[in-house]
């Protein structure tokens, strides 16, 4: 998942991978909502999973909010790793419309270069296709978009500019603090998970930043505080408390901050009042 939006110790929205096969999935629910946790914008990355993120909406329409989108690179969590390709989108696109009603953003969406991923300039090309076809639709639906961008970053979100796009976040972003400037002179957004915690890599970027462009992710099941442990949405908090230290203000105004960005980026999402 991408985004958490929380109340109290946490903020209130928070963003992450589709969790529908999870076999503790209700204690994960518990500890979510234990936490604070009041939305979660849960993401997809191959079309198996749209039906799966709508299941888990309607099990839980008071915390889930469902994102349909192809990630750059397809088999994730497998050893069949591999750029996307245009025929990956193909059999997504009907349920892009069939859903729209209850999708809140487009995403996971993006460019990933990364050399063993994509090492031909055709692989990118078709990357760039997938990409600015979500976009599109994206736009077709007025909806935001959930971004991911790894060894593109320029490339991204010159794209996202040359595309029209206004309402993008870009999830744990490893570009250079020059590059995140022109995303947030565009007025888009950027978010950070708790794998943040454990170096201080980010910390000029995060300081660079304007607050009123900073959302809080877990990225769940990936990036947690601790490397293969798997990552919950209720470590949101932990996100919060490093912005918070690396800026030197107060997590309550990080809270305030981060759920009044993410309602601003995520419109549909109108239970958080």
């Amino acid at each position: 998942m991408t985004n958490t939006l929380f109340k109290g110790e946490c903020s209130k929205v928070t963003v992450q991978k589709c969790m529908s096969i999870l076999q503790d999935l209700e204690d994960v629910i518990k500890r979510t909502r234990e936490a604070g946790v009041k939305t979660l914008i849960s993401v997809t990355e191959e079309p198996s999973e749209f039906e799966r993120v709508i299941q888990l909406f309607k099990s839980y329409p008071d915390l889930v909010a469902p994102c349909f989108g192809i990630h750059p690179i397809q088999g994730c969590g497998s050893h069949d790793q591999r750029s996307v390709k245009i025929q990956d989108l193909e059999p997504a696109l009907p349920l892009f419309q069939k859903y729209r009603d209850d999708i809140v953003a487009v995403g996971e969406i993006g460019l990933d270069f990364t050399p063993w991923y994509a090492p031909t300039s055709q692989e990118r090309e078709e990357q760039l296709t997938v990409f600015t076809k979500q976009l599109q639709i994206s736009k077709d639906l007025d909806l935001p978009v959930n971004i991911h961008s790894r060894s593109a970053a320029k490339v991204t979100i010159a794209t996202l500019k040359e595309q029209g796009i206004t309402c993008a976040l870009l999830h744990n972003f490893a570009g250079k603090p020059s590059v995140a400037m022109e995303g947030v002179q565009a007025g888009y957004f950027f978010s950070f998970p708790p794998a943040v915690c454990r170096n201080d890599q980010k910390a000029k970027l995060i300081k660079q930043i304007p607050l009123e462009h900073i959302c809080l992710e877990t990225d769940s099941p990936a990036l947690g505080p601790e490397k293969h442990v798997r990552n919950e949405p209720k470590n949101i908090s932990l996100v919060c408390e490093y912005i918070a230290h690396v800026k030197g203000i107060t997590p309550q105004m990080v809270i305030h901050a981060t759920t009044d960005n993410a309602l601003r980026l995520f419109p549909k999402i109108k239970r958080l009042e």
